[in-house]
């Protein structure tokens, strides 16, 4: 079986040396860094991510066991995107502003979507706060580089990868359980989405398609799309505080 770069699909950790590991699926630490680096600040340097990235790889090669069932490339995937969000988090370049302002919307719209009981949109949430919906719009797009919760993960056992464990081996077994909890709640709350903003994150997530692309598709510019899926996070977020709170 062979990836579509070509590559053989990786069953036994012990035919590939580091290097070789390294030169083989550096392309995929590349291609991930350059699809998260769209969500990012203009400051945030490839070069970091990659570096984040490349740790992440080797972590991957470390722990793989192929008798679990996936490819070495679908759980090294995992663990790269995890090691450059995991940097990210760490480096908090957010301004507080942007991340104080994340957090009203959030509120705002589970307290809007519990008393109406149904999708709440742009205007409601914008009156509601009290700004324009320019304003709004101008908080989506600042936020979208904070959205880094990763639902990444979920979104890739939905494609035969569930049975990849990426706890470590001193997890507490009811961090794993509640982990798998979230993110089966994830997934029913990602599929009660407006349409739109479903759509935005099965092309960005699913597809691997940038925010250009993705506008393209959908009719719209980079920006509303960065709109969508920030407002699609922004909803998720609220509907799942239960769990990460």
């Amino acid at each position: 079986m062979q990836s579509k770069h070509g590559y053989s699909t990786y069953s036994k950790k012990a035919a590939l040396s580091m290097d070789a590991i390294i030169q083989q699926y550096g392309y995929l630490v590349k291609k991930i860094a350059y699809h998260l680096l769209a969500r990012l600040p203009n400051h945030v340097d490839v070069d970091d991510l990659t570096q984040a990235g490349m740790i992440g790889l080797i972590e991957a090669y470390k722990r793989f066991e192929s008798t679990k069932g996936a490819s070495f490339e679908t759980y090294a995937g995992i663990r790269i995107r995890g090691a450059i969000m995991d940097e990210m988090r760490k480096s908090d370049w957010a301004p507080r502003s942007v991340r104080r302002n994340g957090r009203a919307v959030t509120e705002a719209i589970k307290e809007l979507e519990g008393k109406l009981g149904r999708d709440v949109t742009d205007n409601e949430v914008s009156e509601h706060m009290g700004i324009s919906v320019d304003e709004y719009h101008d908080i989506m797009r600042s936020s979208m580089s904070t959205q880094l919760f990763s639902y990444e993960e979920m979104l890739e056992s939905e494609h035969g990868s569930n049975e990849i464990n990426i706890e470590s081996d001193d997890s507490q077994p009811y961090d794993v359980v509640e982990e798998g909890g979230f993110q089966k709640q994830l997934a029913v709350e990602i599929d009660k989405l407006p349409e739109r903003e479903k759509l935005v994150l099965s092309l960005y997530y699913n597809e691997e398609l940038n925010l250009k692309e993705i506008g393209a598709v959908l009719g719209v510019s980079e920006s509303r799309v960065s709109q969508i899926h920030s407002q699609a996070a922004m909803r998720l977020r609220a509907r799942l505080t239960d769990w990460r709170d």
